[in-house]
């Protein structure tokens, strides 16, 4: 009986978000008018697209970051996001060689202050707010949530992101960072512009995915593992790590977006508990 119950709720629940309606506002200036108008490549690169529930109040939001090695890419709204309940942030931010460090985790912080200084005025909760990303993506979203300074910037607690899913992330300084520098890839550094510099008890909760370590970009699977024992050392208790046996770097995504999806609606309804 409880099984036949289960599979009914299941399918209502598909349901309601099949008839759901979605509205998608595209090329959306998350700078001021006064920078954007000074600087052609901030004006056409710094927007971002919102995908959102109509009709809908105190809908969560996940802002997404794309990869392509802070030099590449295209601002997505990831189609395994959509029709989900909650609102999607597709993010595009300033590249390498043209800007240089830390000019894109700029970028990434003044995306994600417009988002908690305007998601109400669509319907959304600024206290339901989750940042997640692939490679270069999930890069930016751990050192703006790590590195409090990034936000507070804009009078914005990094504490207050709901959850960090980053999928894939370099955890030491980027590569494309040390490339800046005249570095090779395989030298490791870790400094103000690494992740894993800012490791802290009270971050937000973080779900670290990676594909298979193996397969995996360099270290990856090994930088994030360093991550998850270096935070567990400071007393933090809500950072998780999933190995995806048998994905690389690229393909990954497609078994970490029904991790992300799980973890984003745990942390919604964890939130909305404790109100």
């Amino acid at each position: 009986m409880k099984k036949i119950l289960l599979s009914v709720f299941i399918i209502i629940a598909c349901q309601t978000f099949a008839q759901q309606q979605y509205e998608t506002i595209k090329a959306i200036h998350y700078y001021s008018d006064a920078i954007s108008t000074k600087d052609t490549y901030i004006d056409s690169q710094c927007v971002l697209d919102l995908y959102y529930p109509k009709d809908v109040k105190n809908f969560a939001t996940i802002i997404w970051f794309h990869g392509g090695g802070l030099a590449a890419g295209h601002r997505e709204i990831p189609q395994q996001l959509m029709n989900k309940g909650f609102a999607v942030v597709g993010v595009g931010y300033r590249f390498s060689p043209r800007v240089k460090a830390p000019a894109y985790i700029e970028d990434a912080a003044a995306a994600t202050a417009w988002v908690f200084k305007h998601i109400q005025e669509y319907g959304g909760s600024n206290k339901l707010i989750l940042l997640s990303g692939h490679s270069a993506g999930a890069y930016l979203d751990m050192m703006i949530t790590l590195d409090k300074h990034y936000l507070e910037k804009y009078n914005i607690d990094a504490n207050t992101v709901a959850g960090l899913i980053p999928l894939s992330g370099q955890c030491i300084t980027h590569f494309t960072v040390r490339q800046e520098r005249g570095m090779e890839a395989t030298k490791v550094v870790v400094d103000s512009l690494a992740p894993l510099y800012f490791v802290r008890k009270d971050a937000p909760p973080m779900l670290l995915i990676t594909g298979d370590r193996e397969l995996e970009l360099y270290g990856r699977y090994e930088e994030n593992a360093y991550i998850k024992r270096m935070m567990m050392l400071t007393g933090n208790t809500t950072t998780t790590l999933y190995e995806l046996q048998g994905y690389d770097h690229g393909g990954m995504p497609a078994g970490a977006f029904p991790l992300l999806i799980k973890e984003a609606n745990r942390r919604i309804k964890e939130i909305n508990a404790a109100k």
